[in-house]
């Protein structure tokens, strides 16, 4: 289970990078990104198949990304996220956040020893700056003790 130091450490690793924001404002891709940029969220979004999204400039891959980026959440397919995962070790990304649903048992193998703080099945948007439902949720959890400690 994620301890609660482990995510504080990822929120304050900043600047981050997001890959898998979506093109698409209906997507959830696009929603996060957009809540965490609103929220002040140091963020840069990556897609290989955009260069602008919600005003900001995109970047292609992780290893395009500026060499102070110091965290990445990964919110594609889950058949994408673990050649993601080696890409940010190349680039020595060293906090790594997979949204629930991109997880792969192959990308937790390749976290696995790495010495890489890395956080899985939780959300982003229920520990960045909650409000909404995500801080609703997030009181739910800790009434029900599955938040993190």
């Amino acid at each position: 289970m994620v301890k609660l130091r482990q995510i504080e450490e990822f929120i304050a690793s900043e600047p981050i990078a997001m890959a898998g924001v979506s093109r698409d404002p209906g997507k959830f891709g696009f929603a996060a990104f957009r809540e965490l940029k609103q929220k002040g969220m140091n963020i840069l979004p990556v897609n290989p198949n955009a260069t602008e999204i919600h005003g900001e400039k995109v970047y292609p891959d992780i290893r395009s990304l500026p060499d102070d980026v110091k965290g990445l959440i990964i919110m594609t397919n889950k058949k994408s996220t673990a050649g993601i995962i080696k890409e940010a070790k190349d680039k020595g990304i060293r906090q790594i956040w997979i949204q629930q649903m991109a997880e792969s048992s192959e990308a937790i193998k390749e976290l696995e020893g790495s010495g890489i703080n890395y956080i899985t099945k939780e959300c982003i948007l229920m520990h960045y700056k909650p409000h909404g439902i995500h801080k609703f949720h997030a009181a739910i959890r800790r009434f029900f003790r599955s938040f993190p400690k």
